[in-house]
């Protein structure tokens, strides 16, 4: 039998452990989630998703990787993302799927209470992109306002459709900071304006018909062609509250197909489209 002293060893190790791994570590990451029947088998190659994970929300690891394996989006933009997260996630989309892609991170936040770490090495968070398909070029900027918490982008190169494609992703500011928005779009329309061929996703925390959109709505439209200002009736929500705040803005690239699900993972759906990048 183990000895008073040993037993409050191991527990203090516990103790320990517990600690360094932090609040955002995931439960019940032990065994695969079978897929739905009719989920795909592999990557659709003109498929992409954008998803606020929520953080911290509490949600297993494993759990947002079958989601994502359950649609199999060639390119996914998450927001609210932990780095290590999101390591765990992409290891087993590919571990218990079969699905491999490649990463890219848009960190704005090292904060231990967000992503878990040592007092001294928090963990990261912001925005990440998977990718099915090589991403090059990758751009992180950070914007010069971020309201209550900071905030920022991310762009990379990558192909979606047999066609290169310039993708964002963003996390704009908290509901109620509207003229901290309006000063985030200028500078990202203004880096979404150098290129063609463009797929903005992201949490804009705005209904389709806020002021602050309207650089972004003069440059690129929505995956659904009938959201739009002044008619927003149709656009279908994307969160929890029935509001639309997450988005697929196309440039230069044809929407086919949209879809939302509400998930039990996050206070956010997945929104997903097919393109015709052309």
């Amino acid at each position: 039998m183990l000895g008073r002293g040993t037993r409050l060893l191991a527990g203090a190790m516990v103790v320990v452990c517990v600690v360094l791994v932090g609040p955002s570590a995931p439960g019940g990451d032990l065994f695969a989630r079978p897929l739905p029947v009719g989920a795909v088998k592999d990557v659709v190659p003109n498929r992409v998703m954008t998803w606020n994970i929520c953080n911290p929300c509490g949600a297993s690891n494993l759990d947002r990787a079958a989601e994502i394996a359950t649609y199999a989006p060639q390119v996914v933009g998450l927001q609210e993302a932990c780095v290590r997260d999101v390591e765990r996630i992409r290891d087993y989309l590919e571990n218990f799927y079969g699905l491999v892609y490649h990463v890219a991170y848009g960190t704005v936040l090292r904060k231990w209470g967000r992503c878990g770490g040592v007092p001294w090495s928090p963990g990261r968070y912001g925005q990440a992109v998977l990718s099915a398909a090589p991403m090059t070029d990758v751009v992180n900027v950070e914007y010069p306002d971020g309201g209550s918490e900071d905030r920022g982008y991310m762009a990379v190169t990558t192909t979606v459709g047999g066609k290169t494609v310039r993708v964002f992703d963003t996390h704009l500011a908290q509901r109620r900071q509207e003229s901290v928005r309006a000063g985030q779009t200028a500078v990202l329309a203004a880096d979404v304006a150098r290129y063609d061929r463009v797929i903005l996703l992201g949490d804009f925390n705005a209904t389709p018909d806020a002021p602050e959109l309207s650089a972004i709505w003069e440059l690129a439209a929505d995956t659904d062609p009938q959201c739009r200002p002044p008619r927003i009736d149709t656009c279908e929500p994307t969160t929890d509250w029935q509001l639309k705040f997450d988005y697929i803005f196309l440039r230069g690239v044809v929407p086919l197909e949209r879809r939302v699900h509400a998930t039990p993972y996050s206070d956010h759906h997945l929104l997903l489209s097919e393109l015709d990048p052309t």
